[in-house]
């Protein structure tokens, strides 16, 4: 069962060159999930990417802490129709965290606290594309909204930036995640409006 908060409604659609097709914009941060919200702590969190070989890589809140961060300032967009522009995160890019030798043809899929799945091109995360972020404007990012850490893939609809992330493993083979299998779009880019199958 969905929990919705406030933030969801009819909206009046607005023109916006940075508006994908049927998609509103909203100054609040609405919070859609599919269960109850994890309560992970940081210094219980842990992420780990396990390569294609099987070999793993793991880091505790303060190692992840350690590596080099970024800011980032992007628009948002929920297969819901809102969107919001100009959010600042900063977090740790799939770049430091998958290495420079990892090859572009392939898949992630993200692993998150309370079973989550999705599936992203690795195309999809590499170059910039994508972080583990764990602040939001300017604040550590609040359990409702991911944290302590969640992906951060913005040019995909939201739900592919994963809340709750603690690993990726990297595959040969596309493998849909959860709501790619209950019909959401299996890539969901929102200026093509990939919502559903």
């Amino acid at each position: 069962m969905a929990i919705i908060n406030k933030g969801f409604g009819a909206r009046r659609r607005q023109k916006d060159d940075r508006l994908p097709p049927g998609q509103y914009l909203t100054r609040d941060f609405p919070v859609l999930t599919a269960g109850p919200t994890p309560a992970i702590r940081q210094e219980q969190w842990g992420f780990d990417v396990k390569g294609r070989d099987g070999e793993l890589q793991s880091w505790t809140w303060d190692e992840f802490m350690a590596l080099p961060q970024e800011d980032v300032t992007v628009d948002i967009h929920c297969v819901t129709a809102w969107s919001k522009l100009d959010t600042t995160w900063r977090g740790v890019s799939l770049d430091v965290l998958l290495g420079d030798d990892v090859d572009p043809d392939g898949f992630i899929l993200a692993h998150c606290y309370g079973g989550y799945t999705t599936n992203v091109p690795l195309e999809d995360v590499l170059d910039g594309k994508a972080w583990v972020a764990h602040t939001y404007d300017g604040e550590p990012l609040a359990a409702e909204h991911g944290g302590p850490a969640r992906l951060l893939i913005p040019h995909l609809y939201f739900w592919k930036s994963a809340k709750w992330v603690n690993g990726l493993t990297i595959m040969d083979d596309d493998v849909p995640g959860f709501w790619e299998t209950n019909g959401y779009h299996n890539h969901g880019d929102p200026w093509k409006e990939e919502r559903y199958w």
